[in-house]
């Protein structure tokens, strides 16, 4: 490991002092750390740049798989690393807050990794397809890759936003990619394929398989809770005087088991249902309190056994 040396790095300070203006206590734990990895790797390198970025020559021919851990948390100077962490404050403050500290730390590890590997799939093609070598060689470093796939993640559980994009509203639907265009065209120095793989492997955790295949890796690990199911809360008994604690009820009650994306799905036919039948219960029965399924049809037989029921009643 060797000391960076040089000049004053005026981004390392700005970045500093924007995140004294945040406050080390209102930065969760897992951001926090990442943020203080990249710039203690910044100030003190593990190796040159030449010998930590990732590229198909380094990482795929020469079997450095170890690039592939090195790439993501080394920037080539100080504004570089600047605007990538300045970005990952942000994101991390909104996604870690929601997905909880272990389960987002588990989520960086894993797209820094994945990341570089479709990265380099991505130039592998591009040497086939345009059958230039060159592409073997790019080598890239920095942690947008990452930043791009987080923010995928903060659209899809953010859905409706507007972003601000060099002073154009686009919709958060599709601002990384126009993100992804503008920044090649402002820079073209930039790694496009680096960028675009981190949008890919956002989109496979979003809407492919990815995300159960991390939940299956976990083993069932109570560490590793469901991010999108909370855990279990307790009743309104405290334990008063003539009370008595009564068993903790799950919040799969409330939700039926659901994720947010079901959950929101079924509210969307709960509203049409009771749009359908004019708010009305069924069997005279208050409907339970959250997510709730219409019941089965009943036979003809059925329907008038319950009529005749009610009428006995009376």
């Amino acid at each position: 490991m060797q000391r960076r040396q040089g000049r004053v790095n005026a981004g390392l300070l700005l970045l500093l002092y924007q995140i004294s203006q945040v406050g080390l206590q209102n930065i969760p734990s897992v951001t926090l750390g990442v943020l203080a990895l990249n710039i203690f790797l910044f100030l003190n390198p593990v190796r040159p740049l030449s010998e930590v970025c990732i590229s198909v020559n380094e990482g795929f021919y020469r079997k450095n798989w170890q690039r592939l851990l090195l790439s993501p948390v080394h920037h080539a100077d100080d504004w570089h690393l600047y605007y990538n962490m300045i970005s990952m404050l942000w994101k991390g403050i909104m996604l870690e807050k929601k997905l909880k500290s272990i389960w987002f730390a588990y989520i960086i590890a894993v797209f820094s990794v994945l990341i570089g590997v479709v990265y380099m799939v991505l130039e592998f093609m591009l040497v086939k397809i345009l059958d230039d070598p060159s592409y073997e060689m790019h080598c890239a470093v920095g942690f947008s890759g990452v930043l791009f796939a987080l923010k995928v993640l903060n659209n899809h559980y953010n859905p409706g936003r507007v972003s601000s994009i060099f002073g154009l509203q686009i919709s958060s639907k599709y601002a990384c990619w126009v993100e992804l265009v503008a920044i090649h065209l402002i820079s073209p120095g930039t790694s496009f394929a680096g960028h675009l793989a981190g949008i890919l492997v956002g989109l496979m955790y979003t809407m492919g398989p990815l995300k159960k295949i991390m939940k299956a890796c976990t083993g069932g690990l109570s560490s590793f809770t469901d991010p999108a199911r909370p855990q279990d809360y307790y009743s309104e008994y405290y334990g008063y005087p003539g009370y008595q604690y009564r068993t903790p009820r799950s919040y799969y009650d409330y939700t039926g088991g659901l994720t947010e994306e079901e959950q929101l799905e079924r509210a969307v036919l709960n509203s049409l249902n009771e749009r359908d039948f004019g708010g009305a219960t069924y069997n005279n029965e208050r409907r339970p309190y959250g997510f709730w399924f219409a019941p089965e049809q009943r036979s003809e037989e059925e329907i008038r056994r319950q009529r005749l029921l009610r009428f006995q009643r009376r």
